[in-house]
């Protein structure tokens, strides 16, 4: 299992949040997405078939790309 933590510049809410954690939960092997509104921190946890490409694919296709500096 892998765990990344990414801030995500565009959150503005908890919405927001909700959103990723949907649509980025939804991908096979994605097991957590827990993200904090204020923090602006998205932190995934994920296994086999999922990897961090097709999760990064899915956070810029949804216009919530996460800020990889």
């Amino acid at each position: 299992m892998e765990t990344k933590t990414v801030k995500v510049p565009n959150v503005g809410c908890d919405g927001c949040v909700n959103t990723i954690e949907s649509e980025v939960g939804a991908l096979p092997g994605v097991i957590s997405v827990d993200g904090n509104s204020e923090t602006k921190l998205i932190t995934i946890q994920w296994e086999r078939p999922a990897d961090w490409s097709s999760i990064q694919h899915k956070m810029v296709a949804i216009d919530y790309a996460p800020d990889e500096a």
